[in-house]
């Protein structure tokens, strides 16, 4: 699913109103969104609010909360401490149903070489750090921001030498097997139970999470913004991941008042 630069709305400061419990589907991205970015991916770890908002939320929800990740499966459920059953990882090439059925997508041949020069490119510049995922290899920089460009540049190069899917997310860059991306995954948890005929909502950071704030807004949904204001698909936004906390407690204080 791609998104066009003329479909997306300048983002206005607005809070979202309170989620309609009762008919929302609620699909949130992890780094960024329900968690700070940090130094590094395995630097984030369990906290106990998020934690409890989480399962708060599958209950109110019955079962209508998924998240959409680019980490794998496992590093999603270490961090939530398995509270949401519905998780896609790998930007939507692996998804995990609310039955715990687990659809995977093979790894693309071509991430072998991709994985070597990137990883040469990693010893050449310090601070750059390689992160290996199976099925995508990502190149993260947020500790080298200046190196942005070459490993921008590199990674471009690459997709198109070897048709692996570039995927540019904050401060990295990412070579994916093709497959099922973000929008996609929605929409597949969308036409499954307990998420079919409900409203989605999608929340999320990142370029990476647009796909996904097309495909809710297209079934009629809607998607919230987290962070700086920038040219999305999305109408309301949400400071950082602490507001982001803060408007879901207020959500749910009918439920548990």
């Amino acid at each position: 699913m791609t998104i066009l630069a003329d479909e997306r709305l300048e983002v206005p400061f607005q809070t979202p109103p309170s989620l309609d419990l009762t008919n929302t589907a609620l699909f949130l991205d992890l780094d960024g969104t329900l968690a700070d970015i940090a130094e590094t991916p395995d630097a984030v770890g369990p906290v106990a609010r998020r934690t409890r908002v989480l399962r708060a939320l599958a209950k109110a929800l019955d079962g209508r909360l998924a998240i959409l990740s680019g980490r794998e499966i496992g590093e999603i459920d270490r961090i939530l401490d398995g509270s949401v059953a519905s998780v896609a990882g790998l930007h939507g090439l692996d998804r995990r149903g609310p039955a715990g059925h687990l659809d995977t997508t093979p790894p693309h041949p071509a991430l072998r070489d991709a994985r070597e020069c990137l990883a040469t490119l990693a010893r050449a510049q310090r601070g750059l750090l390689l992160e290996d995922k199976g099925t995508s290899v990502a190149l993260h920089y947020r500790l080298r921001p200046e190196a942005g460009p070459a490993v921008v540049d590199c990674a471009r190069r690459l997709a198109r030498q070897t048709g692996l899917v570039l995927q540019e997310g904050h401060l990295v860059a990412e070579l994916r097997t093709p497959g099922p991306d973000k929008g996609e995954a929605l929409a597949a948890f969308m036409a499954e139970a307990p998420f079919a005929g409900a409203t989605p909502v999608m929340i999320g950071d990142d370029l990476t999470d647009e796909d996904a704030f097309a495909a809710a807004v297209a079934l009629g949904g809607e998607a919230i913004l987290i962070g700086l204001p920038r040219r999305s698909r999305s109408r309301w936004r949400l400071e950082d991941p602490d507001a982001l906390l803060d408007w879901l407690e207020t959500s749910l204080t009918p439920v548990s008042a």
